[in-house]
């Protein structure tokens, strides 16, 4: 049993992480449809490259998608909308007018006395049988209007055209009607206003009086809506009249020939082969076969697990190094399967609408383009397993992942993310044309709804932006935003350095400079070691006056200490940057560079004194070295290398190529022979590069100090 535990505790991270990617594998074998898969691949406008297909039993012929939503266009065509006729409303508005009616003509025949201008106006008897014949009249036209119908024009919201008909229900009893008969609010009242105008302007009246009173009307208030939308009528016929479409068209029969070997696939024998699919994949329903389909799934998808696991070991054994890296990379690789199999299982057609190419540009967001691209195809060929036409769908999504990946070779400008996004569009867009063709045979059957999907996709990959920021926030990993951020020299800190320690920023400004050039030059992430050199020395704020590039004048206070303290001094600047950028919440990554840039190196000039001082006693070397770690990655050894030579050369005071060249090689020399870069995966190619760099730049910054001294 103690063996046991010792076992596990000291394979702890690998158990884990086969945990995690066990835990990946279940999720995703239970995401996948449980249907069989057709054993014959096949092409529309492409040869039948099996055996002779004979039917093997009697099945349907299905019709494709687009002849079903042809259909299903057709008949809704023909639908009418359903509405409700309220015979209350006429009712109440008529009873509303005609109170409101008497009253005003109370009102006017009661004041008529107290005004004799009134008194003149309406006192003949001629009047009030006009009054009489107005009111009649409008009732007239009341009840015409409501027999009509006034619908409300929010509830047909501009869905019909005026030559439409539509189907009013009135006492259980339907009745069509074209449109253009039923008046809305507007065209109601224009049209009980003409009439009145009409018969008024027939008419001699005695004053202008006479006129205001039946102006002063407002008709408006008693023109209502009495039809209203009947959603629920309206969606029963609908439903009815699409449960009516066919979604077969004809028979085949058992032992007839469906297509033979060499034979092109034309379209009427792809719908055949795709019906006799559809049957083959849906009668693979009986427990036995259910667990077959299964354990298929099973070996499948844990062979693609299986080279993802292996490729991260051989080759990024850093991320399964971490367990929150390896989280990251299943998740996603999760997630896009999930979306897949919703969709496929909810609306296939719309499957093009998923934005594949967001995986891989995130993963190369954070990692290298070759990571992206081995997780993206590992990702397709899950989800190419279940999806309609997996062929098609790996093709188009295979070369929009690459074209996303290297038209996105940094997110350092925000305007790189839209040239991505319209350049996997442009990609969907160009292969699923010559797809299409090919398959067709003509440009006329090219689905343009698909390319309407392609637009949405690549809308969507835009939301990528805000998915790294999360997922780097989530997940503790640099982007190359971030990094943008960081490297602006109006940072807080990087202007607290250069206030308190101005030499020590102007050094950090040159090791940034020769660094990133140099981590260019041999591949390396060159931001992100920019971004590290201006950090790497914060710690020397608490003491500058201790580092030789900040002392202005000829005193230096290591003349009046020891050398272990001075050494311990110089060597401390590493523990207090590691601390300040804690306080500041500098990334990780970040910190790394600043823990790393010495690695396990010697303070030289204070050693070599004190042996010279006390050659007599025992050294302890722990003393006068850092502590670490080395550099672990390329980035940081280049900046070590980087900051080594640029603070060397500031302690000549003339330097000629000859000297250049010596002091760069003797540095690095020095670290490769002391086993500082043993971590590192660098070659004697990238050294090479990196020594001719250095001594370019060196000359430059020389010959710039002479010409233009600080």
């Amino acid at each position: 049993m103690k063996d046991i535990f010792s076992f596990i505790k000291s394979k702890y991270k690998s158990i884990f992480n086969g945990l995690l990617f066990l835990v990946a594998l279940v999720i995703i074998v239970n995401l996948l449809p449980r249907e069989g898969k057709f054993k014959y691949e096949f092409q529309k406008g492409k040869p039948w490259m099996h055996e002779t297909l004979i039917a093997p039993y009697d099945f349907p012929i299905y019709k494709s998608q687009q002849q079903i939503r042809e259909e299903r266009d057709s008949v809704l065509e023909g639908f009418k909308p359903y509405f409700r006729h309220d015979t209350t409303v006429v009712k109440r508005q008529i009873r509303k007018f005609t109170e409101d009616y008497n009253k005003q003509l109370r009102e006017v025949f009661n004041e008529k006395y107290s005004d004799h201008q009134l008194k003149q106006a309406f006192s003949d008897s001629r009047f009030e049988k006009i009054t009489r014949d107005f009111y009649n009249r409008t009732i007239g036209h009341f009840r015409n209007i409501y027999r009509q119908g006034v619908i409300e024009a929010a509830e047909i919201n501009g869905t019909l055209e005026k030559d439409s008909r539509i189907v009013v229900l009135q006492n259980n009893v339907a009745e069509e009607y074209e449109y253009r008969e039923i008046y809305d609010q507007k065209e109601a009242y224009k049209y009980l206003i003409n009439r009145n105008e009409a018969y008024l302007d027939g008419l001699d009246l005695n004053s202008e009086k006479q006129r205001n009173f039946f102006s002063s009307l407002n008709f408006y208030d008693y023109i209502k809506p009495n039809l209203f939308y009947d959603q629920e009528t309206s969606q029963k016929v609908k439903q009815n009249l699409l449960g009516n479409i066919s979604i077969t068209k004809g028979m085949v029969q058992a032992g007839e020939r469906i297509v033979s070997k060499g034979e092109v696939v034309d379209a009427k024998t792809y719908q055949i082969i795709e019906s006799l699919k559809r049957e083959y994949e849906k009668s693979l329903g009986s427990d036995y076969q259910y667990n077959l389909i299964f354990l298929g799934q099973l070996i499948f998808v844990f062979g693609a697990i299986f080279v993802l696991y292996l490729f991260l070991f051989h080759f990024r054994f850093e991320i399964l190094q971490n367990s929150l890296k390896t989280v990251f990379i299943l998740f996603l690789v999760v997630l896009m399967v999930a979306i897949a199999s919703i969709t496929t299982r909810v609306r296939p057609d719309t499957l093009y609408i998923i934005p594949f190419a967001i995986l891989p540009i995130i993963i190369r967001s954070f990692y290298d383009a070759r990571l992206a691209l081995f997780i993206h195809i590992v990702t397709i060929m899950i989800v190419g397993f279940f999806v309609p036409n997996g062929f098609e769908f790996v093709f188009l999504n295979f070369i929009a992942g690459i074209v996303a990946i290297f038209s996105l070779t940094s997110l350092n400008r925000r305007g790189k993310l839209f040239l991505s996004a319209a350049m996997v569009v442009l990609s969907y867009v160009f292969i699923y044309f010559g797809l299409a063709i090919t398959q067709e045979g003509s440009i006329e059957g090219i689905n343009w709804v698909n390319v309407a999907y392609f637009g949405i996709n690549g809308a969507l990959v835009l939301a990528s932006y805000p998915l790294i920021y999360i997922f780097e926030k989530s997940f503790g990993f640099l982007s190359d935003v971030t990094l943008m951020e960081l490297s602006d020299t109006n940072q807080p800190l990087l202007r607290r350095l250069s206030e308190q320690a101005p030499g020590t920023f102007q050094h950090s400004l040159q090791v940034a400079s020769l660094a990133e050039t140099a981590a260019y030059q041999i591949g390396g992430n060159s931001l992100l070691v920019r971004t590290g050199a201006l950090y790497h020395d914060i710690g020397k704020m608490e003491n500058p006056i201790y580092f030789i590039e900040n002392q202005d004048t000829d005193f230096n206070p290591h003349t009046q200490l020891e050398f272990l303290e001075s050494a311990r001094l110089i060597i401390n600047h590493v523990k207090k940057g590691v601390e300040i950028a804690s306080k500041y919440k500098l990334p990780g990554p970040i910190v790394d560079f600043i823990r790393t840039h010495h690695g396990t190196s010697k303070v030289h000039y204070f050693y070599k004194k004190y042996l010279q001082n006390y050659n007599e006693e025992e050294v302890d070397e722990s003393q006068f070295s850092y502590p670490g770690p080395k550099p672990f990655s390329k980035e940081m050894a280049v900046l070590m290398m980087a900051d080594s030579v640029e603070a060397a050369s500031r302690s000549y005071s003339s330097l000629d190529e000859k000297t250049i060249n010596n002091l760069v090689d003797s540095i690095i020399d020095l670290q490769l022979n002391s086993g500082q870069f043993e971590n590192v995966d660098i070659t004697f190619r990238d050294i090479t590069i990196i020594r001719g760099i250095f001594k370019k730049k060196l000359q430059n910054f020389y010959h710039a100090r002479i010409k233009y001294p600080a």
